[in-house]
């Protein structure tokens, strides 16, 4: 049986507050690490940790960002304003999407694909809060997924990055 589930590396989204796309397939060869976030969350400091993770494996990693306001109404702004608090709060350089939603009917189909055993091949999972974090191999396998509290400079992350 031929498995007609699209590769992760074909996805695209367009990025945060800009008419650019984010092509998935320009990071073949480079692991990636999803994380939904959101700049009114108690996780969101995170964002901190997930830039020096981008900048510490950037050879071998792309983080990429995805402004989500579907827990608590915690992404409120719009997506100028999300660039603009990522950028001067944090510093991010890491790749940043439009925002989108990570879960339910309407979930984006990067999203689908994420949680759906079908699509990924390897588990179901449940987008439970902010900055829960998907880690997708070299290849478009996905390796892990990790919850809110896993900060991302954590054993469990960067042991799978090395």
């Amino acid at each position: 049986m031929i498995n007609s589930t699209p590769s992760i590396h074909e996805f695209q989204i367009r990025a945060l507050d800009s008419e650019e796309v984010i092509n998935l397939s320009a990071y073949k060869g480079k692991k990636i690490l999803f994380v939904n976030v959101a700049s009114k969350c108690g996780y969101t400091n995170q964002y901190e940790g997930l830039e020096k993770l981008y900048q510490q494996y950037k050879d071998k990693l792309v983080v990429i960002g995805f402004p989500c306001n579907q827990f608590l109404g915690q992404e409120p702004g719009n997506e100028e304003k999300i660039a603009t608090f990522c950028s001067t709060t944090y510093g991010v350089t890491f790749p940043m999407t439009e925002k989108i939603k990570v879960k339910g009917k309407k979930a984006h189909p990067i999203y689908q694909w994420l949680t759906s055993k079908d699509k990924n091949g390897k588990d179901d999972f449940k987008v439970s809060w902010n900055f829960n974090k998907f880690l997708v191999d070299e290849e478009g396998e996905l390796m892990a997924h990790f919850s809110s509290n896993v900060k991302p400079l954590a054993e469990e992350i960067t042991s799978l990055i090395n």
